[in-house]
């Protein structure tokens, strides 16, 4: 009998998760109709008609509350670890209370530190939304006016 170790049970399940995912491809590439059309083949925009480039520009400060964001996520991750240790009462016990103390002490260096990059990030104006102004649109409706009126 042929045994595998652990690195050839995960060889064989990246091969099977591939294997399965080519053959489903090459399935449905058989199975379905190919009628391309020059309506089928245009951008969708939430059913009008595309205008200007797919290249949309973002602010950066979309990136900025992300990190920020990820930053706070980290505090979090590395709390969390803290609060199961620090609410061992068999570690606190035979520490006589110094663990406590000691582990108190970390944790307020630790969202101190954190806390005086939020103040730096604020404080440089980071937090702030700059709003774009409204920019008339030039879209011109094949559907008239009037049509419009009978909606309200």
């Amino acid at each position: 009998m042929i045994q595998i170790s652990g690195f050839g049970t995960v060889l064989l399940f990246i091969v099977g998760g591939i294997g399965f995912l080519m053959i489903t491809l090459l399935v449905g590439k058989l199975l379905r109709p190919n009628n391309p059309t020059t309506e089928k083949q245009t951008t969708y925009e939430s059913g009008e008609e595309p205008s200007g480039t797919a290249w949309g520009q973002f602010n950066v400060r979309f990136y900025i509350v992300a990190l920020i964001f990820l930053l706070f996520e980290a505090e979090l991750i590395f709390l969390f670890p803290w609060a199961t240790v620090f609410g061992d009462e068999q570690l606190i016990a035979e520490s006589d209370g110094l663990w406590a103390q000691f582990s108190m002490i970390e944790t307020f260096i630790f969202i101190g530190i954190l806390l005086v990059g939020l103040a730096y990030v604020w404080s440089k104006g980071m937090l702030e939304w700059v709003r774009p102004k409204p920019k008339a649109s030039d879209f011109k409706s094949r559907i008239p006016e009037s049509a419009y009126k009978d909606f309200k």
